[in-house]
C-alpha cells in the first residue's frame, strides 16, 4: 500500500498536511450530470378526508371517550353533552304533541256532525302537523347530546375537556383518515406559466429526513383576491411519520439541464464555506473551495464555481480531513 501526501492549501482553517493510503480514499470524476430545474415551495401537510364534529346544542361536557392520536371507527362514541335542557325541550313538545293530537281528533268528530266548518277541522289538523314537526325536532335535538365519530380515522385533536360548556357550532373533535395525505403549496401568479408544466414533483420533509415522489399535483384554477397566489395540491404516496399541518417543502420539477455535481459526503464546511478534496494528477489531494447551488438528485449539490469537468474529487470528505493513524 503506497501512501501519498495530501498538501491542503489555506482554507476553512485547515494548514496541516497529511498522509492517506492512496487506495482508502474513493475518487468520483466529476462529469455533467442531467439535473432535475424547477422552484421550491413551502406547504403544509394536510388529509384529503377530514372532518370537525362540532356541538350541535348547548350542554355541558360530562362524558369524553376519545383523544388526540386514537383511532376510532365510524359511530364510535367520542363525548356526552348535559342534555337536560334538550330532555325538557323533547318531553315539552311530546306535550304540545298530544293535545294537538286530542284537539284534531275532537274537531274531525264535530265535523262529522257538522258541528264544526271544514275550515275549523283544517286549522287543527295544521296544528297537529307543526306539533309533529317540533316533536321530531326536539327528539333530533336531544340525540345530538351524544357525539359520535362521522368517520373511521385518527383524532388529530380533541378542542374540549370534561366540563367545558359546548354551545352550537363549538368545535369538539377533529378526526382525519390517515391513508391520504397531500400537501398545499402557495404558487405566486409569476409561477403559474411554469406550473402549467409541471407534472411531477418531490416533497421533502424536514423534520423526518425525508423525502419521496408526489403520486399526482393538480393546480387550482382560482386565485386568492387579497394574496394573489394560487394553491396548488400534491398528492402523497403512503407515509405513516407525515401527519396534518406539519411543515414540508415541495420540489417542482419544470425539466432538466446537464449541470456538474458533487455527492453531500464530498463536501466539507466551515460555516458558509464549502470545500472538497481534489485528487491531482500526481496523487497529492489539494483541499479546494467551491461555490455549490441548491440541493440536486438523491444527496448531491450542483457546483457553480470551483470545479471543472474531469476532476477527481474525495467521495468522503470527512475521512480524508482526519489526521494519519500511527505507522501509516
Amino acid at each position: 500500500m503506497k501512501p501519498i501526501a495530501a498538501v491542503l492549501v489555506f482554507a476553512l482553517g485547515l494548514t496541516s498536511t497529511v498522509t492517506f493510503a492512496a487506495d482508502a480514499l474513493p475518487v468520483v470524476v466529476v462529469r455533467p450530470q442531467p439535473v432535475a430545474l424547477g422552484f421550491v415551495a413551502e406547504s403544509v401537510v394536510e388529509a384529503v378526508h377530514q372532518a370537525t364534529v362540532g356541538a350541535r346544542v348547548a350542554g355541558r361536557v360530562v362524558e369524553v371517550h376519545a383523544d388526540a392520536g386514537q383511532t376510532v371507527a365510524r359511530g364510535a362514541l367520542l363525548m356526552r353533552l348535559d342534555a337536560r335542557e334538550a330532555s325538557e325541550a323533547a318531553r315539552a313538545a311530546e306535550a304540545q304533541y298530544t293535545v294537538a293530537r286530542l284537539s284534531y281528533e275532537r274537531q274531525r268528530q264535530l265535523q262529522a256532525q257538522n258541528f264544526v266548518s271544514q275550515a275549523a277541522l283544517d286549522k287543527a289538523r295544521a296544528d297537529l302537523d307543526a306539533a309533529a314537526a317540533e316533536r321530531s325536532a326536539a327528539g333530533a335535538g336531544q340525540s345530538h347530546a351524544t357525539i359520535v365519530a362521522p368517520i373511521a380515522g385518527v383524532v388529530a385533536r380533541r378542542h374540549a375537556e370534561a366540563g367545558d360548556m359546548a354551545l352550537p357550532g363549538t368545535p369538539l373533535f377533529t378526526i382525519y383518515q390517515p391513508g391520504g395525505l397531500r400537501v398545499s403549496a402557495s404558487i405566486p401568479q409569476h409561477r403559474l406559466a411554469e406550473m402549467r408544466r409541471v407534472r411531477t414533483a418531490r416533497v421533502e420533509f424536514p423534520e423526518l429526513g425525508k423525502s419521496v415522489e408526489a403520486t399526482a399535483v393538480q393546480l387550482l384554477p382560482t386565485a386568492d383576491a387579497a394574496t394573489h397566489v394560487s394553491l396548488v395540491r400534491v398528492s402523497l404516496p403512503p407515509l405513516p411519520e407525515a401527519v396534518p399541518g406539519m411543515f414540508a417543502r415541495v420540489r417542482f420539477i419544470t425539466g432538466s439541464a446537464d449541470k456538474l455535481t458533487v455527492p453531500a459526503s464530498a463536501v466539507l464546511r466551515r460555516g458558509e464555506v464549502a470545500a472538497v478534496y481534489v485528487q491531482l494528477a500526481d496523487g497529492r489531494l489539494s483541499l479546494r473551495q467551491l461555490r455549490l447551488g441548491e440541493a440536486v438528485g438523491d444527496g448531491g449539490f450542483e457546483v457553480l464555481a470551483g470545479l471543472a469537468a474531469g476532476d477527481k474529487v474525495v467521495v468522503d470528505a470527512r475521512r480524508a480531513a482526519l489526521p494519519p493513524r500511527p505507522g501509516n
